[in-house]
């Protein structure tokens, strides 16, 4: 009977053991996941302050364009029989550019763009001309037969959407589409831009091509034989200011 309760007793103790120890994995296990939780909790807070923070200085930001620092010059070709003969291409520069630019860091796409280029002020640059040429091409491309500024005296852009192709914290490449405004036509254009973003300034540049007819322009045309083409080149650099 002793041996038999040596026996159960043995295993008893062996079980109340095995139970002890398990229970004590419990608790050091629990103790550890709590560990973790406290360790962990505070650093999810602290990203969630960090993604707080970055999300509120991502809101949009609006560029002044800055006139003394920004141009446009456009090109304007050739065409005809004997345009070979002609020489030369007008070179005109836009000195009087005006507008803003808001940018989105968060959503480049819902950025907006807006420009307005003053018509009188385009200068024939008289590059690549004869210097008695470049009054009467100054006053032609004014006058009516062209631009006719006194009744249209703005070319204005004003974005309607943007396509990032290639986005980056400094550097954008966009696909602006937009309404340009020419001689009282309004037509849709697409540029691609791309945007080098400094911390309180950025800089557009690109270029595109339009026609002339589609803007109710008639190219001007000498003796029937040699006229201006009727598509023309626009390069530009556009800097904004940050606020202004």
């Amino acid at each position: 009977m002793k041996e038999a309760f040596a026996f159960r007793n043995s295993n008893g103790d062996s079980r109340a053991h095995s139970l002890n120890d398990r229970i004590d994995d419990s608790r050091h296990s629990d103790c550890e996941g709590r560990f973790e939780l406290r360790t962990i909790g505070p650093i999810f807070l602290i990203c969630g302050i960090a993604i707080a923070a970055v999300a509120l200085n991502a809101t949009p930001q609006t560029y002044a364009i800055d006139p003394a620092r920004s141009r446009a010059t456009i090109a304007v070709g050739k065409a005809g029989i004997f345009s070979f003969a002609a020489g030369h291409t007008h070179e005109v520069i836009a000195p009087s550019i005006t507008g803003h630019m808001t940018v989105d860091p968060a959503d480049p796409s819902r950025s907006m763009v807006r420009v307005t280029i003053d018509a009188s002020a385009l200068k024939v640059t008289g590059k690549g001309e004869p210097p008695d040429d470049v009054p009467r091409v100054q006053q032609t491309m004014a006058s009516e037969q062209v631009l006719d500024v006194r009744r249209y005296p703005t070319i204005d852009f004003d974005s309607t959407s943007i396509s990032v192709k290639n986005p980056g914290t400094t550097r954008l490449d966009l696909i602006i589409n937009g309404r340009l405004t020419l001689h009282n036509v309004t037509r849709s254009v697409s540029v691609p831009v791309m945007v080098q973003i400094e911390p309180h300034e950025l800089t557009s540049t690109g270029s595109f091509s339009l026609k002339q007819t589609d803007y109710g322009i008639k190219p001007v045309s000498v003796g029937g034989v040699v006229s201006v083409k009727d598509t023309v080149n626009i390069d530009f650099m556009i800097v904004g200011r940050l606020g202004g």
